[in-house]
């Protein structure tokens, strides 16, 4: 019954009586069975295992509330949080991993390549290669996967643009990572100067005159 509320509140609604009933009817159906011993000393087992998942599932809770608390506190959490798809441990992972010495990048430039968001250039005589980044924080490349794709359904131009660089054959994830890309030029530019994130900043919509004359 708890998995089954679990599913209620996070939002999921069909086939949960289904499934709830076709686990019932698996979980009580006549198996071939084990010595009494045997199935007494697999019980019991069974039990360390699960009291082992609970103190790591009270463990992670723990963490997630220190590292929600001290996130806070910090004097940048309001200007991270206030990008769309940044929440408190995904905004506490981009603040861990950048810090907050406002020297350490001279430019937003070298913040996306650190990040592993800006793109490399190969030129050799006639060709030219552009290629994503192997080089690069990896813990911080990952969360920015995150930040981009959460960022899809919290802003309208954040999605605007995905689906422009979508429609210009970028693959999804090299999409994201431009997408990720525009973002770390934002923060850097919202943490060097003390401003909040703006959607009609970050993405100007075009003005209805010059679209009409367009049209």
């Amino acid at each position: 019954m708890g998995e089954l509320q679990s599913l209620k509140q996070a939002g999921r609604v069909r086939g949960i009586q289904a499934e709830a009933e076709r686990l019932h009817e698996v979980f009580t159906r006549d198996y071939l069975h084990q010595l009494p011993q045997v199935e007494a000393a697999l019980g019991c087992q069974t039990s360390a295992l699960l009291r082992q998942l609970k103190t790591a599932c009270d463990n992670a809770d723990q963490l997630e509330e220190a590292a929600t608390q001290a996130f806070e506190e910090h004097p940048d959490a309001p200007i991270i949080r206030s990008f769309p798809g940044l929440a408190a441990l995904t905004g506490a992972r981009v603040l861990a991993e950048i810090g907050d010495d406002r020297t350490r990048f001279a430019n937003a430039g070298s913040l996306k390549a650190y990040a592993g968001s800006a793109p490399v250039t190969r030129a050799s005589g006639k060709s030219c290669m552009v290629m994503s980044r192997k080089v690069k924080n990896q813990r911080l490349a990952a969360v920015g996967y995150v930040w981009a794709f959460v960022s899809l359904t919290r802003s309208q131009g954040a999605r605007a643009h995905y689906d422009r660089r979508r429609a210009a054959g970028d693959r999804h994830v090299a999409a994201q990572r431009n997408l990720f890309n525009r973002f770390m030029g934002m923060l850097f530019h919202c943490l060097q100067n003390g401003h909040p994130y703006d959607e009609a900043i970050a993405f100007p919509q075009p003005a209805r005159g010059l679209t009409t004359a367009a049209a």
